[in-house]
């Protein structure tokens, strides 16, 4: 499922399509805002995004085998919530 079709099942249960774009893009700018903060995002039924530091590390170009340094970084993470697993 892809953001089109989430914004056309959004629009098919509450208001007009315009209107159902407007509140996903707003729903997903909010989210990266918060990540952004550094803020943890738990959705209940869905799970928690949240901002994890990785340290710098050495690794190996696969195609050369040479050793490079992989400079630290923050990533976004994201655990389901129990109930999500459950439906599985």
């Amino acid at each position: 499922m892809n953001k089109n079709e989430i914004i056309e099942n959004v629009s098919s249960v509450t208001c007009a399509k315009s209107e159902a774009k407007d509140a996903v893009e707003m729903f997903i700018k909010t989210i990266k805002e918060a990540l952004k903060s550094g803020d943890r995002v738990t959705i209940s039924e869905l799970g928690s995004f949240y901002v994890k530091f990785k340290k710098a590390r050495k690794g190996r170009n696969p195609m050369t085998g040479e050793i490079i340094d992989i400079a630290p970084r923050k990533v976004v993470k994201f655990t389901p919530s129990p109930k999500l697993n459950d439906i599985l």
